[in-house]
C-alpha cells in the first residue's frame, strides 16, 4: 500500500485501511492546513480542503503519502481558485486570526499590514514558485518538493533560490507602495 514505510503505516502489521488514513491525518493533518492556509487565506477553506484531501486519501490509499497528499491538495487549491474566477467570486485574502491574548492594536495592525504584504507578494509570484516555498515551508525536502510538483530534483535548489529573490522584491515593492500610498 505504502512504499514509504518510515512515513506511513505498515500494512502487513494488520492496521485498516482506516486506522492507516487515521494514523496519516495525526501525522500530516496540521502541517497540510497551514499550507492550505498560506494557499487560500481562509482557515475555514483549508480545512475543507485537507478534509477533502483525507476523503480522497481513504477512497484510493497513496503509495507514498506526504508527496501525494501535498499534491492533491495543492490541485484542490488550483481548481477552488478556478472555480472562484469563473463564478466571479475573490478568494479571501486574510481573515481574522484569534489570537490567544490581545496585542495591543497598534502591534495587531502592523502585523495585519506586514501578513497582508507577504500575502500580496506570494500572490504576485507565478504558480510554481508559490508552490515550491510553500512547500519548503512545510518542512519537505527536495526529493519530496520534486515528488509533489514534477520539478527535477536537480532544479529544486535553483527554482527555490528566484522564488526567493523574487518574493523578496515582491514583498520589497509592496511596502514601497505603501509609503509612497501614504
Amino acid at each position: 500500500l505504502w512504499s514509504n514505510r518510515s512515513a506511513a503505516p505498515d500494512p502487513e502489521a494488520g492496521h485498516s485501511v482506516t486506522d492507516q488514513i487515521s494514523e496519516l491525518f495525526q501525522q500530516y493533518h496540521a502541517s497540510l492546513v497551514r499550507m492550505l492556509y498560506r494557499r487560500t487565506g481562509d482557515q475555514d477553506r483549508a480545512e475543507d480542503l485537507a478534509q477533502e484531501v483525507f476523503a480522497r486519501a481513504l477512497a484510493a490509499p497513496p503509495d507514498n503519502p506526504r508527496p501525494w497528499l501535498f499534491a492533491v491538495a495543492l490541485n484542490l487549491v488550483r481548481d477552488d481558485g478556478r472555480r472562484a474566477v469563473r463564478q466571479g467570486r475573490r478568494l479571501q485574502l486574510m481573515k481574522a486570526e484569534s489570537p490567544s491574548s490581545s496585542p495591543p492594536p497598534d502591534q495587531d495592525l502592523e502585523k495585519g499590514e506586514q501578513l497582508g504584504y507577504v500575502r500580496a507578494a506570494l500572490a504576485l509570484l507565478n504558480e510554481r514558485d508559490r508552490e515550491v516555498l510553500l512547500l519548503k515551508a512545510e518542512g519537505f525536502d527536495y526529493d519530496e518538493i520534486s515528488a509533489t510538483t514534477g520539478l527535477a530534483k536537480g532544479a529544486i535548489g535553483t527554482t527555490l533560490a528566484r522564488a526567493r529573490r523574487r518574493l523578496v522584491e515582491a514583498y520589497r515593492e509592496q511596502e514601497k507602495d505603501k509609503h509612497v500610498a501614504s
